[in-house]
């Protein structure tokens, strides 16, 4: 699991939306010229003190195209990547699956495992790019959900690699993120995602099919999108 090595004291988050959207990109850049890039989110989560209202990605509801996508499924045993607060581990813990759910930061598990002390969910602090052996070909469903467009472009294919490994043998690898439309330069986290990366992610597994939609609240030139790969085997 990468460490982090940067010392800091966390100090609470204060101001707006964009205060918050502004303190995290200080983060991220700051992360990104150390041996631990990845550091930021546990500075976030730590710098947050408790306050959902600072982590911009928790809105304390799971994500409509995992409601969507797993709503009439039969359960199985699912990973949750990067799990952050935990509402998309907590939906698929209560209609039936057996969920692991795994953060880089110790806090946010922290913070997930408490709020949802009652769930039957596996909490776990783990990285991406170093995961537990035991996962390989595990999981019915292997869910990413924001998580590979917050990681920068220099890292991002090695940790999209690790993703269908963990899949077992006629399961499900989703992932939900936001949707790169023309290749313009974005100023992230996030980094919105292009087809081509897209449909890598998954390539080892199968064909991909791909849903794209605006969501109610979101601003109207932003897309995102739901990609879904079947392990067969044959």
């Amino acid at each position: 699991m990468l460490q982090i090595r940067r010392t800091f004291e966390p100090t609470p988050i204060q101001g707006d939306v964009e205060d918050i959207r502004r303190r995290l990109r200080e983060m991220s850049d700051a992360a990104a010229s150390t041996s631990d890039p990845l550091s930021w989110f546990e500075e976030l989560y730590s710098a947050a003190q408790g306050d959902d209202n600072w982590i911009p990605w928790s809105d304390g509801s799971p994500n409509p195209f995992v409601v969507e996508w797993a709503i009439g499924k039969p359960p199985g045993r699912a990973l949750v990547v990067g799990c952050g607060l935990g509402e998309d581990a907590v939906f698929l813990d209560k209609i039936g699956w057996d969920v692991v759910a795994f953060d880089l930061s110790a806090t946010a598990v922290k913070w997930a495992k408490k709020r949802y002390e009652k769930s039957g969910i596996e909490w776990v602090v783990a990285d991406l790019l170093n995961p537990p052996d035991e996962w390989m070909s595990e999981f019915e469903l292997v869910l990413e959900v924001h998580i590979l467009q917050a990681i920068p472009e220099n890292i991002r294919n090695n940790a999209a690699r690790k993703l269908p490994l963990f899949v077992a043998k006629g399961g499900h690898l989703v992932c939900v993120g936001r949707f790169d439309d023309d290749g313009s330069l974005h100023e992230g986290p996030p980094w919105p995602l292009n087809q081509a990366f897209i449909e890598s992610i998954g390539e080892s597994l199968g064909q991909m099919s791909m849903v794209k939609a605006t969501l109610p609240d979101d601003d109207p030139i932003t897309t995102r999108y739901r990609a879904t790969w079947l392990r067969i085997d044959y």
